[in-house]
């Protein structure tokens, strides 16, 4: 019953968050799109964290087509469940490249993280960087004793910071939210399988909703 009563809490504080973030739209254009990934996580140090990540995002013409992206991150520790860090990113689709690069700041407590990231976006069909600030909090509760399976719900804000491009939007940009399951297969191993439901904020005209099925594998060395 304890577990339950901080999964209900959890999960209500994301959904106030939520709601209280995201502005009224009054009409939407929604698309389904399918994200796969793999990560690897390695402890380069007592204090350093190395991630590897890549991807491949299945997408209709209309949004770019498909796109690959893989990308790198250091994080540091602080402080106790405090990590600093940062990497580089490229995303590659048809119509446009990108190379990204960013920093973060990570604190955990109990089940919660949140993280904050800034990131400059470099685009072959941009003269400027777009400075972009995401804002994270996820909540991770334990369904089993073994903790083997685990329940995963998040919201993450995008405040874009400059206009690289006429066409640009500043402010907020979009809102992820994100539920789903994460199971361990080994000690080494795990599997994680989320909803998420992303939604880009536009000015007169409707706001963009993708619903996204993502299943990542991520692997610690």
């Amino acid at each position: 019953m304890p577990a339950l009563s901080v999964a209900c809490r959890a999960l209500a504080l994301l959904a106030f968050l939520s709601l209280a973030t995201a502005p009224t739209a009054y009409a939407a254009e929604d698309e389904t799109q399918l994200w796969l990934g793999a990560s690897a996580t390695m402890k380069a140090s007592p204090a350093d964290l190395v991630v590897m990540d890549v991807g491949h995002r299945f997408r209709r013409d209309e949004s770019g087509g498909e796109q690959q992206l893989a990308r790198i991150a250091l994080d540091h520790a602080v402080a106790k469940n405090i990590h600093v860090g940062g990497g580089i990113a490229f995303f590659h689709s048809e119509p446009e490249q990108e190379l990204r690069l960013f920093q973060q700041l990570t604190a955990t407590h109990g089940i919660f993280q949140s993280r904050t990231r800034m990131e400059q976006r470099f685009f072959d069909t941009a003269d400027e960087a777009s400075w972009r600030l995401r804002q994270r909090f996820q909540a991770s509760i334990p369904l089993d004793p073994a903790k083997r399976w685990t329940l995963v719900a998040a919201t993450e804000l995008f405040f874009h910071l400059n206009r690289a491009r006429p066409s640009d939007k500043t402010g907020l940009a979009v809102m992820r939210q994100q539920a789903g399951l994460r199971h361990a297969l080994s000690k080494a191993l795990d599997v994680q399988l989320l909803y998420m439901r992303q939604q880009g904020f536009r000015d007169d005209r409707p706001d963009a909703v993708v619903h996204v099925p993502w299943l990542t594998l991520n692997w610690k060395i």
